[in-house]
């Protein structure tokens, strides 16, 4: 089943799709898995790219539509959403207001003037260093932000963190999900698993739907990276309800199909773990993927981890999605000291 969301849904195409697929062979074989990556990380383009830009071509459409001309999001200091946010605006010659929050307690004096705060800040956007702790919630420097742009005469759209609670929030990994089927097709492989990070949700929560509107069914795990499994269900629930809803999936979507496993997630949002920094070495030694301490070097080391304990079966073939999020190892250079 096609959801065709290009027909349903207006679009302004930012990214370079189809994104690429390629075997891991190195990490495979260390593994014992058929490891593959799906790389949001390069094809999504603007300033480095990651997840955010698939979901940002449905709110640029709307925003537009709208008349708008600031966009308006928020994020923790190193938040690589708000830098693919300061990215569309960028390109769309629009004002970009960005809150950026301390969800991190990460104890260096760089730690906001380097990687992509400092990104944000050469693409134009006003960043706003107030406010703190990691929430799915509506935080008030969010709203004050809005309310801020229209005292100023301007007109925002209001982008949530991670563009995740937001009617269009899902679509981008639901399209995500046409894209794998296409490609596996063109490849002539199938991939039993997906391992994905998650966090604010509708990346797993796109993913969810559009896989579940295909007609052979594969597992789908996300690791949350929020340190807090029960907001990551919660939010990947609604918003992968809200979703299949809009884009008319015909039927409930059931709790078994999002799997969300908290071991990986480190002391803290944001915060590595001794796992986190040995699956970045790891990939990035056999494979030249450089992944991230806040996301995707705790996805990878979820993935190590089950195959390495036999969650995931020998002789599986994984697609391991990596959403991007490079930009912020320099921020973190202390943890590989």
């Amino acid at each position: 089943m096609s959801l065709d969301l290009d027909r349903k849904f207006p679009r302004r195409l930012l990214g370079f799709w189809p994104s690429p697929v390629h075997p891991l062979p190195r990490l495979s074989s260390e593994l014992g898995i058929e490891v593959w990556a799906k790389r949001d990380d390069i094809a999504s383009g603007l300033a480095f790219g990651g997840n955010k830009i698939r979901k940002l071509e449905w709110f640029a459409a709307a925003a537009l539509a709208q008349g708008c001309d600031t966009l308006v999001s928020i994020g923790n200091i190193q938040s690589n959403h708000t830098r693919q946010v300061a990215a569309v605006a960028a390109v769309l010659g629009m004002k970009c207001r960005l809150v950026q929050e301390e969800w991190t307690r990460w104890d260096d004096p760089v730690y906001d003037k380097v990687g992509n705060i400092l990104l944000s800040r050469l693409m134009g956007a006003e960043t706003v260093l107030e406010g703190a702790g990691y929430s799915t919630a509506v935080k008030e420097t969010w709203e004050h932000a809005l309310e801020a742009v229209r005292r100023e005469g301007g007109k925002p759209y209001a982008i949530p963190a991670g563009a995740s609670d937001h009617p269009l929030g899902g679509l981008g990994y639901v399209q995500f999900a046409d894209e794998v089927a296409a490609q596996e097709a063109a490849q002539g492989v199938f991939f039993d698993t997906v391992v994905t990070a998650t966090c604010t949700g509708s990346t797993q929560a796109g993913m969810v739907v559009g896989f579940g509107a295909q007609p052979r069914r594969r597992r789908l795990i996300g690791i949350d990276t929020a340190a807090n499994a029960a907001m990551t269900r919660a939010a990947v629930t609604k918003i992968a309800r809200a979703t299949a809803a809009l884009v008319g999936l015909n039927r409930d979507v059931r709790d078994e199909e999002i799997e969300i496993d908290p071991r990986f997630a480190g002391p803290d949002y944001g915060l590595p773990d001794e796992l986190t920094i040995a699956a970045i070495r790891k990939a990035a030694s056999l494979e030249a993927m450089l992944t991230d301490p806040v996301y995707e070097g705790k996805s990878m080391a979820g993935l190590i981890a089950m195959a390495q304990q036999g969650e995931i079966p020998k002789g599986t073939r994984v697609l391991y999605v990596h959403l991007g999020g490079a930009p912020a190892l320099n921020a973190y250079y202390r943890a590989f000291a």
